[in-house]
């Protein structure tokens, strides 16, 4: 029982990363689909090199998610 109790804390700690990358997913997605579909298949490098490349017409939030990733 013990056991399973210390393992509590890293599974929340694991599914608020997931959620959160989802969530920095769900922030680009429009942006990509819109800006960056020919890349799509390339990688996610190429994807943020179209990103920065449309830097000054991607959404706010995909901005900020870009930002707090040093992009």
């Amino acid at each position: 029982m013990t056991r399973f109790l210390c393992l509590i804390p890293f599974a929340l700690i694991a599914s608020e990363a997931l959620a959160q990358s989802a969530h920095e997913h769900d922030a680009c997605a429009r942006d990509v689909a819109r800006f960056c579909r020919a890349h799509m298949n390339d990688g996610d490098q190429a994807v943020l090199a179209c990103l920065q490349q449309n830097r000054q017409r991607i959404s706010r939030a995909c901005e900020k998610v870009m930002a707090e990733h040093g992009q």
